[in-house]
Parts: C-alpha cells; sequence; structure tokens
C-alpha cells in the first residue's frame, strides 16, 4: 500500500505480526521488567509460621488476667527466640520467652508484650503490670499471602514489588516470555562509525546508538548490524543471513526516491513482502514495511529527527505486540500550549516540544528532521493534523509522550 495515514500503517504493523510465544526461566534477579510466562500462584504461606511484629517477650494471655500497675504479676523468663533462631522450648505456667521483631511464636505462646511495656527484674525474671489479649501482637501464619492464592497473572511486566513477592515465596526462577530479538542496520556510504576519525564528506551514525540506546531504555536490547558498502545486493545478503536470528529489523536510510535510496531494490532482492511504503506525516513519510519469512523489518527514514518521530509512532506498537509488553504503547494526551507555532501544516506533523504539569513549551532551536540538538530536553511530540494553520498560545493540543 501507498502513502498510508499513521493509524492505518499501525494497525497494518499489528496485524501482521504474532505475540512471542517462546517461553525461558530465567534467574529472579534477571527478570525484572520481564514477562511473566503463566499464572503464579503461591506454593507456601508467608509467613510460614506465626512471628512477633516486635521486640519484647511472649506469653500466654490468661496468665496476665489479673495483672494492673498495683498488682504486677511476675513471669519466669525461661528462653530467647530470634529472627531466624526459634526457640524449642514449650510455654509453661508464669513463663516468658523473649522474643524479638520476626522471631517465631514460641509453643503455647499466644501473645506478645512490647519490651517497653515490661519491668525487667533480672535476666530470668520481668514483671507484668496490665492484662493482654490472645493474640496482641501476633502476627498469624498466612497473614500476607496463603498458599494457592493466585499472585501474579500471566502477562504481568514484573516490577521491583512483584519481583520482592517473588522472593518471599523462594522462587530461585521465574518463567517469563523471551525478549524479541531486535536488529538495527543503519545504510548510507555517508556514515561513519563514531569510533573512527572524521572523513571529508562523512558524517558520524546517529541513528544506530541512538535507535539502540531507546530500545534499551524501553527495556529491550538489540544487536546492531554494520554495512560495509550501500551496495542492494550486499545489504541484501546482511539481512538474509540475519533475519533467522531475528524477530525484528529497523533499518534507517535508503527509504526515499533518490539514486541512493537502496531498499525498494534490497526488498525485491530478499523476496520480502512489501505492506506499505509512505506514510502521511512529517517527518518520515518515507516509512516502509515488510515482511520476509512472516517477520518484520521496519525501515525508516535517515534524517535523525525522523527516525525517532516514526520509531515512536510505528516501532513502539509493534514491539509491544512481539514482546507482549502493553506498557510500550505511547501515551497521548491533552496539553496546553503555551507559545505560538506559526507555521502552517498541510500534511499531519509532528514537532518536538517539553511537556510539565499540562502545559506545553517549544525547544529553543530549529525544527528540521536533520537536527537533533533542539531534542534534547523534550519528553513529548505535538501531533499536528493536517491542514492546520499555526498553533497558538493557549490552544488544546494532543501530545505524544515519549
Amino acid at each position: 500500500m501507498y502513502n498510508v495515514e499513521l493509524e492505518q500503517a499501525v494497525e497494518i504493523i499489528l496485524e501482521s505480526v504474532n505475540e512471542i510465544d517462546d517461553i525461558e526461566d530465567v534467574k529472579l534477579e534477571n527478570s525484572l521488567g520481564r514477562i511473566l510466562a503463566e499464572d503464579f500462584y503461591a506454593p507456601m504461606d508467608n509467613p510460614p509460621f506465626d512471628r512477633s511484629p516486635l521486640d519484647g517477650f511472649a506469653l500466654i494471655a490468661d496468665h496476665t488476667t489479673m495483672a494492673s500497675e498495683s498488682n504486677p504479676i511476675k513471669f519466669k523468663v525461661i528462653d530467647k527466640a530470634y529472627a531466624g533462631s526459634p526457640s524449642t522450648k514449650t510455654m509453661g505456667n508464669f513463663e516468658a520467652i523473649r522474643i524479638m521483631t520476626g522471631g517465631k511464636i514460641p509453643l503455647g505462646a499466644n501473645c506478645v508484650i512490647r519490651l517497653e511495656d515490661c519491668t525487667e527484674i533480672d535476666d530470668n525474671h520481668i514483671l507484668i503490670n496490665r492484662t493482654l489479649e490472645s493474640f496482641e501482637n501476633y502476627c498469624h501464619r498466612g497473614e500476607d499471602i496463603k498458599s494457592g492464592v493466585l499472585l501474579l497473572k500471566k502477562g504481568t511486566k514484573l516490577s521491583s514489588i512483584h519481583l520482592g513477592v517473588l522472593g518471599s515465596m523462594g522462587q530461585e526462577k521465574v518463567r517469563v516470555i523471551r525478549r524479541p530479538q531486535i536488529g538495527i542496520l543503519v545504510t548510507g556510504d555517508e556514515i561513519l562509525d563514531y569510533s573512527m576519525p572524521l572523513i571529508d564528506g562523512k558524517i558520524y551514525d546517529t541513528n544506530g546508538i541512538m535507535l539502540g540506546s531507546r530500545i534499551n531504555e524501553l527495556g529491550l536490547s538489540y544487536i546492531k548490524i554494520d554495512v560495509e558498502k550501500d551496495d542492494p545486493k550486499i545489504v541484501a545478503n546482511l539481512i538474509m543471513n540475519h533475519m533467522d536470528n531475528l524477530d525484528l529489523l529497523i533499518t534507517t536510510g535508503g527509504v526515499s526516491v533518490g539514486d541512493k535510496d537502496i531498499f525498494h531494490e534490497v526488498i525485491e532482492i530478499i523476496k520480502a513482502r512489501q505492506l506499505f511504503w509512505k506514510v502521511n506525516l512529517k517527518p518520515g513519510t518515507p516509512a516502509m514495511y515488510s515482511l520476509l519469512r512472516d517477520k518484520p523489518i521496519l525501515s525508516l527514514s535517515g534524517n535523525p529527527f525522523a527516525s525517532l518521530v516514526t520509531f515512536e509512532l510505528l516501532a513502539r506498537p509493534l514491539m509491544a505486540k512481539l514482546s507482549r509488553d502493553h506498557s510500550l504503547m505511547t501515551l497521548r494526551i491533552k496539553a496546553r500550549i503555551m507559545e505560538d507555532f506559526n507555521k502552517e501544516s498541510s500534511k499531519r506533523r509532528f514537532i518536538r516540544c517539553i511537556y510539565e504539569n499540562g502545559q506545553v513549551h517549544l525547544p529553543k532551536g530549529g525544527h528540521s528532521s536533520g537536527m537533533l540538538l533542539s531534542m534534547k530536553d523534550c519528553n513529548a511530540l505535538i501531533d499536528i493534523k493536517a491542514g492546520n494553520t499555526g498553533l497558538k498560545k493557549s490552544d488544546i493540543i494532543e501530545v505524544v509522550m515519549l
């Protein structure tokens, strides 16, 4: 298809790919941000035993019934119970066991008095001067989590709290969805790796590191595919050699109509099926989307800002579908622009902006698709509809959050 609308392009992309079904077991400490592959049910109670929530003395509540300020009752301290080192003694009449926070409640005890609420006579005796209720200052087994309860649903993106819950259940490993393998291929004979001395007529690679780092920011990983020469056969061969190990290939450059825009020929050589070329937006109009053996190839403009815009609008929903991570979808909100943008937009246009507390400011510097510096403090894009004659201060606009 040719010259599609943005929403149509996203729909085509999402309908063309399936979610990744592959499951892998990863260590708990490596599972942050991963997508849970199956429902997780509690294999045990937590806490796994009755325990004390504070430092004090474990007692039998009935033995304190007559205790008061005028009639303190004497208890014999028969042992100590530390967290991780429980007492093996069973409580008798008017006996107490010194207990620390998290310590297992001793056999026979059914309450705990705070350390500061009793008087220690010596190492072996205390005085209690008030009545305690059964299960006062007492944490029951399973008070937080009951064995067999559904704790986390399949598809949950694991946070630090989720990992804490899994850790409390003794989970050394977690079953998660395999992350998509993403490749980035930057074309253009003018492109030079930033580790090399600059040569006349060359420019350093911006897109590779920018988009790759963006993928990392979103919690995924990528591999960079280096191109030695901007030749259709060489690039086609590179793609064929790598696609078996990729779930998604993102390319930049070579998608317009110039003599060196090679991707039209590359797609023919590798016999990929082109689903669309050109999207009705600016910047990034010449974006192309193809499938090679049912694997997606998203080809973006070589201009840095254009590639970033179309990455946010097209690649993010694609990665969200593949990875089952719906948090990767872009968020759109309404905001109020705080200055004029006096430029007509015959085509739907996205411009960089700074969003804060419902207000949007425009950055200093140019808005050209080849300019990147003015983007450094921006965190959103303004979606300007086709045919707009300009934005006025205090207009309500829609922004795409980055």
